[in-house]
């Protein structure tokens, strides 16, 4: 089979998966479709907001559909005109039975992580979060639990020390796209194999929300460090300051920077502010925050923050 003649509906939403989208067209391979979420209004001026797949798909001509019900016989009844070989889900929602199965050649899926570890919806993040060393990327056909379905190819990344989760989120998006065009052109040759997941112990990755992003200073500080990097850029972790006067200042931080420095007992939470350094005690030592953000104010570095603001402690 050439790779015209293979027939693909691509499902995706956020800019990781316009990556894989980007590659498989550039490669030269036939989209006969792209899905993605309804536009939707969003932030204070309640602009309509298009996802980074729908964008891309308009901006290149592609058939577009943007279902509100995945199960709706309008939209299984569009999806079926296609006459699709194959699926590709990315960074999606979650796929009901009757979508899934459409395919002759089935539905695969790019997940970012090294399943059966981190299934879920935030598996980026929480790599980071956890402090791990390598996390990847893995593509696996679908099947009706979770993450669950037979791996196909999996790669691996180290995650340095100084990455945060911006860096391994763009390092993993690039890999990711090439493993996808990896992925066809096995199903294309016929070369394709396919491995079942470990089955036991696994590791959930759920969706993150803004209360699992508030700082624990009880924590020792290399977990936060890790919190810290594992948030940033985005959603960001969050703590609240409370400056001399007695206001109470909620900051977003989003880096931070490990010290040698026992807190001997200090209080988690106290703060220390050194010269230009603004410091944090944790369960163990003391954290230097490198940059933050007051919330309805810039992304600073803390020199700068301390100019303006004068912190005591960690509400």
């Amino acid at each position: 089979m050439e790779k015209k003649d293979l027939k693909i509906v691509f499902f995706g939403t956020p800019e990781f998966a316009v990556e894989s989208l980007d590659a498989l067209i550039k490669n030269g391979f036939n989209i006969a479709g792209v899905v993605t979420m309804p536009d939707k209004v969003a932030g204070r001026g309640h602009k309509l907001y298009q996802s980074d797949v729908k964008r891309y798909a308009v901006d290149h001509n592609l058939h577009l559909l943007q279902p509100e019900k995945l199960k709706s016989e309008e939209f299984l009844n569009s999806l079926r005109e296609l006459n699709a070989d194959l699926f590709i889900v990315i960074a999606f929602r979650m796929l009901p039975r009757e979508v899934w199965q459409m395919p002759r050649l089935g539905t695969f899926n790019l997940h970012a992580s090294l399943l059966p570890k981190y299934r879920g919806a935030a598996p980026i993040n929480r790599a980071v979060m956890n402090g791990d060393k390598e996390t990847g990327v893995t593509t696996f056909f679908l099947k009706h639990e979770i993450d669950t379905g037979d791996m196909i190819m999996q790669r691996k990344i180290e995650i340095l020390p100084e990455d945060n989760v911006g860096d391994v989120h763009d390092k993993l998006m690039h890999l990711g796209a090439g493993m996808v065009v990896e992925t066809v052109d096995a199903i294309i040759d016929g070369t394709l194999t396919t491995t079942p997941q470990p089955s036991g112990e696994f590791t959930p990755a759920p969706k993150i929300f803004k209360e699992d992003c508030l700082i624990d200073w009880n924590k020792s500080s290399v977990d936060i460090h890790n919190h810290v990097r594992g948030l940033s850029p985005y959603p960001a972790a969050w703590t609240i300051l409370v400056e001399e006067s007695g206001r109470p200042l909620e900051c977003k931080v989003f880096r931070t920077n490990l010290s040698d420095s026992e807190t001997n007992g200090t209080k988690p939470g106290t703060i220390k502010i050194d010269g230009k350094r603004l410091m944090i005690a944790c369960s163990d030592k003391w954290l230097e925050i490198l940059e933050l953000q007051p919330a309805g104010k810039k992304r600073m570095a803390a020199d700068a923050f301390l100019l303006g603001y004068h912190p005591s402690y960690v509400k």
